[in-house]
């Protein structure tokens, strides 16, 4: 693998991530706040969208 699909590679997993981890902690705290499956789901789907409306709210 050269050095730029390396990179390329890296980036990509960092993206991942970082998008997992939102919806994960979107999720946590909505269930948290809300008490409710289906607000955690869908406050998931926006992911970091929440986690920073939240913050700035809360």
């Amino acid at each position: 693998m050269s050095e730029h699909q390396n990179k390329k590679h890296t980036a990509s997993n960092a993206a991942k991530t970082g998008i997992t981890f939102g919806s994960a902690l979107a999720m946590v705290i909505s269930y948290t706040t809300w008490k409710s499956v289906g607000w955690a789901i869908i406050h998931g789907l926006m992911s970091w969208v929440y986690v920073i409306y939240y913050v700035i709210r809360y």
